[in-house]
């Protein structure tokens, strides 16, 4: 890592990088990995200093963040969440429900998340039909989630729901508490380590201080978060395109067997196999540059005091790394097979894994929406969607 603050991360993320192939192999859940992340403090790497945390910027964040999907893919997709609820959180106005989550954060506590919800709804309907439903001074929260990411690994979870008359409403609540069940039931051809299945909810009991509802003036500026969480998805993959390139360089380097039409007597001397690995390095450098940049527009959103237009740029920005990372990730997980031809192709050697975890990731939001708004935008001058893909 390039990154002062967080050098000292380098030797972690090596540890994780060591078993990461085995455990995808064979399907080992990463509770240990979490654990050291947890313990390193990883969680808190936005708290400022005086709270606790490290004082990364922004960028030193998503630098982080690719680091540790360079390392393992899983692992830095299952904390998008979590970082997620910590820019919000950082985000609330001073008072004891911040500083208690400050502190939380800060010993080590991670959040997952409930929010999908697999229901037949049109186009732009964000309706939820979890509930959060009062029962004196408390709340009991009701229904089932989907996708969600990293919460089987986290502490507290973040829900969205509905109260009774429909209002939008979210709670924070223990992973581990009466009625919760994290299933590990994601069954998608990749990141398989995320655990990015279903969790339930039976009559949970959510405290008072632990269920929100948004003011009754809630309208103003875009959802800040969007371009935060879309971006986030660009940095795994940038991170991912690295370990694909650790890969393509160890397989020319170690092969002895050339292709019978190839240009050298050892596949590390042909001009054709240095070229492709010369092709996906350029795109790896380009992904780095492009996450960093946008990362910085991203970090102007909360000085601004959630001006409309910053949010905007932002989203903008984001929304054209992702066409253009998820393009370079897929091209550079497909030249690995260029360099290591059929061989490379067995189950055994496990690297059609980069391809599998960087489809499944740019899966999550298709970029052809993206460049249609993107479109629009810039021939129409139609603002950009304000919702949670933007």
């Amino acid at each position: 890592m390039a990154g002062a603050l967080t050098a000292g991360l380098d030797e972690l993320f090596a540890e994780i990088a060591a078993g990461a192939e085995q455990r995808e192999r064979e399907r080992v859940a990463p509770f240990e990995q979490v654990d050291l992340l947890r313990r390193a403090g990883f969680g808190a790497l936005r708290l400022a200093v005086a709270d606790g945390g490290t004082g990364a910027t922004m960028r030193e964040l998503f630098e982080a963040v690719t680091a540790l999907s360079h390392a393992d893919s899983n692992l830095g997709h299952l904390l998008r969440a979590h970082f997620g609820a910590v820019e919000d959180i950082l985000l609330w106005p001073d008072g004891e429900g911040r500083r208690v989550w400050i502190e939380r954060i800060a010993g080590g506590a991670l959040i997952g998340v409930g929010n999908n919800e697999l229901v037949a709804l049109h186009a732009g309907d964000v309706r939820k039909t979890t509930t959060l439903t009062p029962d004196g001074d408390d709340w009991i929260l009701q229904g089932t989630k989907y996708y969600s990411t990293g919460t089987l690994y986290c502490d507290w979870m973040f829900v969205t729901a509905v109260t009774p008359e429909g209002t939008p409403a979210f709670a924070l609540v223990p992973t581990d508490r009466e009625g919760v069940t994290v299933e590990d039931d994601w069954d998608g051809f990749g990141q398989q380590l995320t655990a990015s299945g279903t969790t339930r909810f039976e009559a949970v009991r959510v405290h008072a201080d632990e269920a929100m509802l948004p003011p009754a003036d809630a309208g103003g500026p875009r959802w800040h978060l969007g371009p935060f969480y879309q971006h986030y998805l660009n940095a795994v993959i940038a991170g991912n395109m690295r370990a694909v390139l650790d890969d393509a360089v160890a397989l020319i380097a170690g092969r002895r067997r050339s292709f019978t039409h190839g240009s050298a007597d050892l596949p590390k001397d042909d001009p054709v196999l240095l070229e492709v690995i010369g092709e996906i390095a350029a795109n790896v450098a380009a992904a780095d540059a492009i996450v960093l940049e946008t990362a910085d527009a991203i970090g102007r959103i909360a000085p601004s005091g959630l001006d409309d237009d910053v949010i905007h740029e932002a989203a903008l920005q984001a929304s054209q790394a992702q066409v253009t990372i998820d393009a370079l990730g897929l091209s550079s997980a497909d030249l690995l097979f260029e360099v290591g031809g059929a061989s490379a192709t067995r189950q055994g050697a496990n690297l059609d894994r980069h391809w599998r975890n960087i489809r499944t990731i740019a899966s999550h939001n298709p970029a052809r929406f993206k460049t249609r708004a993107i479109g629009d935008l810039l021939v129409n001058g139609t603002r950009l969607p304000d919702n949670t893909y933007f």
